[in-house]
Parts: structure tokens; C-alpha cells; sequence
């Protein structure tokens, strides 16, 4: 049977990895811990190998990355997440964030267990600054969570000079902020940047006049869902 056939076993292969998403390497340390205590369970106990199995499998899921495909335009500000929108606000920046201290839009997106917990580039530029603050675990949907919770402040930079602002916030469950920036990387929109490991919440601050194209309840995709527009200078 010619390779690349539809019924080729190479076709069929193919397929399969494209319908399933990748781990996040983050989140392998997490899974080979979690197929390791069922397989202990299991020489143990003798049972649990269904159960086992099914756990390891929810937990890979958990950390799938899926590909995504940013829209072509400059001046959009991306969703870093997926999740659910909980806020459209004004609000004053943290100050870990690199930004004026004056009120910002800010779009607040939780994130449930069974949501993509990958982060993504909200625009193209450079990761100016990037600020880890430790704290608590207060439920990610709380008001408070922004300011009181462990959390990664990433202030990116376009080339024009507008500044977009995207928090980490660690929520009940989330004890593990994952973020490969450092101050000055060069990122693209909708480049994967991060990961936060189980139930939380990803604050963005666009510039001050921007208006919302999301509102509360609306679902986000990440790196391809629009915040709002901010239009390219010079």
C-alpha cells in the first residue's frame, strides 16, 4: 500500500497525532508521577490498573497544548487563555507590571481543571519585563486573587511602544506558575509562553481607552480569541 494513502498505516498515524494535542512539558514530570503511583498501586494492590490508566490519561489531557492560529491583524490584543470571562473592568495595574499607574482595562479570564491551561502571547513585540510574586492560594475567581495570590507579571511591548500586561495567577488548586520568558524575549502573537498547573486565572491590562470586544460569561480561545483593538502607531 502506497505511504500517504488514505488507509496507509502512516496516514492513519498521522491523523491520530493531529487529532490529539501535545503535552506541555511542564506537565510531564506530573504524569510520569501520576503512571507510577497507579503502577505501584497496581503491583501492589493487584487492582486499579482501569483506574490507574484513566487518571494518567485525565491528568495528560489536563496538559495538552493545542495548536492555534492567530488572526493576521497587528492591532489586535489576543486572549492569553482559554477559560470563561469573569470581569471586563477598569482597573489600576499591579505594580509589578511595567505600566502607568493609572486605570487599565482589564479582562479577567478563569480557567477551570478542564480547560487549556498553556498561555499565550497576547501580541507581537518583546516580553519587556517579567515579574514572579509569591502569595496565596485564594480561589482564583475572587476579586482579591489579583493581588493576593501567587502570580507571573509579564508587561510585553510592541514595536510601536503600547504596552499589554498579562498576570499568572495561581488559584485553589494551582501551585505551579510555568513561564520561559525573561526580560527582553522576543515573542510572536499567539506564542505559547506559559502554563499554569490546575484551576486558575490570567489577568490582561490593555491601554486605557481601549474598548472591550469580550464581556462576562463569554467563552475565550487562546491566541485567537480578540480582547480589543489597539490601534499600531507610526
Amino acid at each position: 500500500m502506497a505511504e500517504g494513502t488514505g488507509t496507509s498505516p502512516t496516514h492513519i498515524a498521522r491523523l491520530v497525532r493531529d487529532a490529539i494535542p501535545p503535552m506541555h512539558p511542564g506537565g510531564r514530570p506530573i504524569v510520569a508521577a501520576v503512571g507510577l503511583a497507579a503502577a505501584g498501586v497496581r503491583a501492589v494492590t493487584g487492582r486499579g490498573a482501569l483506574v490507574g490508566l484513566l487518571a494518567t490519561g485525565a491528568t495528560a489531557l489536563f496538559f495538552r497544548e493545542p495548536a492555534r492560529t492567530p488572526p493576521l491583524r497587528t492591532d489586535a490584543v489576543l486572549a492569553p487563555a482559554d477559560g470563561t470571562v469573569a470581569t471586563v473592568t477598569e482597573a489600576v495595574p499591579p505594580a509589578e507590571l511595567d505600566l502607568p499607574r493609572e486605570p487599565h482595562l482589564r479582562v479577567s479570564i478563569f480557567l477551570t481543571v478542564l480547560d487549556v491551561h498553556v498561555q499565550w502571547a497576547p501580541c507581537h513585540g518583546r516580553a519587556a519585563t517579567v515579574r514572579y510574586t509569591p502569595g496565596t492560594f485564594l480561589s482564583a475567581d475572587l476579586d482579591k486573587a489579583s493581588e493576593d495570590n501567587e502570580r507571573n507579571a509579564i508587561t510585553f511591548a510592541r514595536a510601536d511602544g503600547a504596552r499589554i500586561g498579562v498576570v499568572q495567577i495561581a488559584g485553589l488548586l494551582a501551585r505551579r506558575i510555568v513561564c520561559q520568558l525573561t526580560d527582553g524575549d522576543e515573542v510572536a502573537a499567539g506564542e505559547r509562553f506559559g502554563l499554569i498547573r490546575f484551576g486558575s486565572r490570567v489577568d490582561t491590562y490593555l491601554p486605557a481607552g481601549t474598548e472591550p470586544l469580550v464581556r462576562p460569561g463569554q467563552r475565550t480561545v487562546g491566541a485567537e480569541t480578540v480582547l480589543g483593538y489597539v490601534p499600531v502607531e507610526g
